[in-house]
């Protein structure tokens, strides 16, 4: 079943996604990361944004996936709720749906500076499931 969740580190937040393929983690990790900045159910999926990342290994994929589309989101001005991630090896490719931030209706609480190293982690758990975790910094 897959679901995100958030937990607690000093003065910066979690993110955790939790999915039956290291894909399906990536796109609650990412859930969860907008999760942090506003209510996902409020942002619509309105635009695509096709994006890919390389790294060598899961762990560092993903914080480069996060850290993209933390990138993205600053750059288009775009908050995303939406996530299809394939990944092969050492690459991922995926597209993220979102839309224009709105403040009046999104109520942003906070900005993701980044993803970090911290708590950085990518394994299938004993139950099969496959989770996908790291702080971000806020």
């Amino acid at each position: 079943m897959t679901h995100w969740e958030h937990f607690t580190h000093g003065a910066d937040i979690g993110v955790r996604g939790i999915g039956n393929t290291p894909g399906e983690a990536f796109e609650q990790a990412a859930l969860a990361m907008t999760a942090v900045i506003c209510d996902p159910s409020l942002v619509q999926a309105k635009e695509s944004v096709a994006l890919t990342c390389d790294a060598p290994d899961a762990e560092y994929l993903l914080a480069d996936w996060l850290n993209r589309l933390v990138f993205e989101m600053a750059t288009r001005h775009l908050l995303f709720s939406r996530f299809q991630v394939t990944i092969q090896g050492e690459q991922l490719t995926a597209t993220a749906w979102g839309e224009p931030v709105d403040v009046a209706r999104h109520q942003p609480v906070v900005e993701v500076k980044g993803a970090t190293y911290t708590e950085l982690k990518v394994a299938q758990t004993e139950s099969g499931e496959w989770l996908a975790q790291c702080v971000v910094d806020v």
